[in-house]
């Protein structure tokens, strides 16, 4: 009779850190919607079960891999309501209420991580493929450009607002910077793009 031992071998896993970095690496080579589960666990050298085991959806893999304190798709929930004609201030409203609740100064970690390991494409996929999706789905012809714009406009008044603290954007109330900067979104996503 065998008296071996079964199960998981003594000694500490590094399987979920190799999967995060692996999804980390697939994500900013291809981006969200081409990683597949399959792709990030072979990369990884794991089962594809040991994925969704340790992260569930991709979704959940993906915001785990940036390091995000809240899931885009719950927190950007409110935009699938929001018209089209408004969507401008919708998104800067929503935006804006994510970075200065509780949950912000985690974004701005993520942000700052990011940006500083060099994963720039990771921080596009994260934009582009993640949080503008939705928005991007209900555009024009012009969707690639016009989502370009918003997201170089979302991001300079994450930087302005956050990073610099260059005032008064700083510290305006959401209402005031949504009354001065919402117009330039909304013109972005359904304003005359030429330049007549």
């Amino acid at each position: 009779m065998s008296t071996g031992r079964t199960g998981r071998r003594p000694g500490p896993s590094n399987t979920r850190e190799s999967i995060l970095t692996a999804a980390r690496s697939r994500f900013a080579e291809v981006g969200f919607d081409a990683a597949s589960i399959k792709s990030i666990a072979g990369l990884a050298a794991v089962d594809p079960a040991l994925v969704h085991h340790y992260f569930g959806t991709k979704r959940e893999l993906f915001v785990e891999a940036v390091a995000l304190p809240v899931d885009p798709a719950v927190a950007l929930a409110p935009l699938a309501d929001a018209p089209l004609e408004s969507m401008g201030e919708a998104l800067l409203r929503t935006v804006v209420g994510i970075w200065d609740s509780p949950a912000g100064a985690g974004v701005l970690a993520a942000f700052r991580a990011i940006i500083a390991g060099g994963d720039e494409s990771l921080l596009r996929t994260f934009l582009l493929d993640v949080a503008l999706k939705g928005v991007r789905e209900r555009l024009d012809d012009d969707a690639e450009t016009r989502i370009a714009l918003v997201a170089a406009q979302m991001v300079g008044l994450l930087v302005t607002r956050k990073i610099l603290l260059i005032e008064p954007v700083a510290s305006m109330s959401i209402d005031d910077l949504a009354a001065v900067a919402a117009p330039t979104l909304q013109h972005y996503l359904t304003g005359p793009l030429d330049s007549a």
